[in-house]
């Protein structure tokens, strides 16, 4: 069997190595276009940045190795143009010979990835101008930066790459200003958690802007980026508005495609053409949570993807069970995480979810370091199912969320993340962990001890006839409050029960939302009708900037 592979990093490499695993006879061949064919995509910013400080270190294997170690002919600088599917081959050059040839296979298996998003308005040839996908293109930032020794940057997009980017620029010691359409840097957060990252960005000195879309750019004379508020000067410019299927060679076959021209495939990682697999960051999937298709560009899906296609490629019936989109990032001091859906996917796909917002240190607070992190958990109302989670915090917010993620995929409840037995010691944990935390509250919530209200209902809350009550001490009720809230310290609360007016609805706030919970039960059991404020003031004071 012959097995030709465009296409190496995540998805090409992986279904290679894989592949000779199962099969010591099979010749494969794989063709790569650019200079690298296995190298840690997600490490390139740090290279920029100087927290990788060798070259080689980005490289997981070279066309040598690969060989040595799987006897797999590895081409790279060798571009796919063409696939013949009646003739079974696949048409090349050769870049650096100029030459053209073709390579017949029994088996192709498709991983080109996925191309960087370059408006119009942004395409251009100044050696001031960058894209961040390549290893090529990494090379070439990091020699501008070291070489040049810019001042100041601006970062066109608010993603994975541009926040890297971002950070790592500012390391360089440059004035750096990021740009993001939205009103919130990385859109698998919602809006509310990304505030907490909003602020360390300005607290680092990244000149963060908001609701800005990118316009164009100057380049000639002084270097600028063009804004509705105006233009940016800089000395460079990294354009990272995110990815696209990188699919001409699967449209110009005849293969199905799927949504956003990405390649259509069955659990199998089999396309339209029997013969053809497809894997990685050019593949439409399977949300795992909502069944619906999707993209999802990501390290660990492509692996997975490429090991599958490998499989069935040699005989054996595996299958993809879809992606949750689990995915962690560093912005300076802060972690940021998700898995499944955030709110804005959860509307869109017209679940009935619900929602605890919570802030429990990483570790034990007696325990030197201990910082706290804020988690968001949504579940579905009637099912119960875990729907998604996002963390923003320091040490340990990986952790949680794998936990999370991996209850997801098992099929945990809601409210049954109070049960897992999850390793302590006060280094790393508290007795009661974060993610039993959100399963204590949950369970509170389903079964109707305790009732929320959220950041969006409090500017309607205060024109209604209503209680608002802030439960912390009085020290921390005036370094800082809602408007509108009136101070009654949760030590205080029983002895005060009688000046509180009887028949109205009280909405209880407090720092992290343990003590407004503690008042609430109070409340409850003397007959009034309250609800507890998801987050606590922290969460408020981050959301409300």
């Amino acid at each position: 069997m012959k097995v030709v592979i465009i296409g190496g990093v995540a998805g090409g490499a992986t279904a290679a190595a894989r592949i000779r695993r199962l099969d010591e006879r099979a010749e494969i061949v794989m063709l790569e276009r650019t200079g690298y064919v296995s190298y840690a995509n997600c490490g390139l910013p740090y290279y920029v940045g100087g927290a990788i400080g060798e070259e080689d270190a980005l490289t997981l294997q070279t066309p040598q190795s690969f060989y040595a170690r799987y006897r797999v002919d590895v081409r790279v600088g060798h571009e796919a143009i063409l696939i013949d599917r009646a003739q079974k081959c696949v048409r090349v050059r050769d870049l650096a010979a100029g030459r053209t040839y073709e390579e017949h296979y029994d088996k192709l298996l498709l991983s080109p990835g996925a191309k960087p998003v370059v408006p119009a308005a942004a395409q251009t040839d100044d050696a001031r101008v960058f894209t961040l996908r390549t290893v090529e293109d990494t090379l070439a930032l990091h020699d501008f930066v070291v070489g040049q020794r810019p001042a100041s940057a601006v970062v066109v997009g608010g993603g994975f790459i541009g926040l890297e980017t971002a950070e790592n620029l500012a390391e360089r010691g440059m004035r750096v200003t990021l740009l993001q359409r939205g009103d919130h840097v990385l859109a698998p957060l919602d809006r509310d958690m990304a505030c907490f990252l909003h602020a360390e960005l300005v607290r680092q000195g990244i000149d963060l802007r908001l609701n800005t879309p990118f316009e164009g750019l100057k380049t000639d004379g002084e270097l600028a980026v063009l804004t509705k508020d105006g233009a940016i000067g800089a000395d460079l410019a990294v354009i990272a508005l995110g990815v696209a299927p990188d699919t001409a060679l699967a449209r110009e076959a005849g293969l199905e495609l799927g949504m956003k021209g990405s390649i259509v495939t069955d659990a199998h990682m089999r396309t339209s053409d029997p013969d053809i697999y497809a894997a990685g960051d050019a593949v439409e999937v399977r949300h795992f949570v909502t069944g619906e298709k999707t993209l999802i560009a990501l390290a660990g899906p492509a692996n997975k993807q490429g090991r599958i296609a490998a499989d069935n490629i040699c005989g054996v019936g595996s299958e993809y069970r879809g992606s949750q989109g689990s995915s962690v990032i560093k912005v300076f001091s802060l972690t940021a995480a998700n898995t499944g859906l955030n709110e804005k996917a959860a509307r869109a796909a017209g679940l009935d979810y619900e929602k605890v917002i919570l802030s429990p240190a990483d570790h034990a607070t007696y325990y030197p370091g201990a910082r706290l992190m804020t988690m968001k958990v949504l579940f579905e109302r009637g099912s119960r199912r875990i729907l998604g989670a996002q963390i923003v915090g320091g040490q340990g917010v990986d952790k949680r969320i794998d936990v999370l993620a991996t209850a997801i995929r098992a099929g945990v409840k809601a409210d049954e993340l109070k049960d897992l037995d999850l390793a302590y010691a006060p280094p790393y944990s508290s007795a009661k962990d974060p993610v039993n935390m959100a399963g204590y509250m949950i369970d509170n919530i389903l079964s109707g001890r305790v009732k929320q209200f959220f950041y969006e209902d409090i500017a309607a809350l205060r024109s209604q006839d209503v209680v608002l009550l802030d439960t912390r001490t009085r020290g921390e009720y005036a370094r800082g409050h809602a408007e509108g809230f009136v101070n009654l310290p949760l030590d205080d609360l029983r002895g005060q029960l009688s000046s509180l007016p009887a028949g109205k609805k009280i909405y209880v706030m407090c720092q992290s939302g343990l003590r407004s919970y503690l008042a609430c039960r109070i409340l409850s059991q003397n007959g009034f009708d309250c609800y507890n404020f998801a987050g606590g003031y922290r969460y408020y004071a981050a959301v409300h900037g």
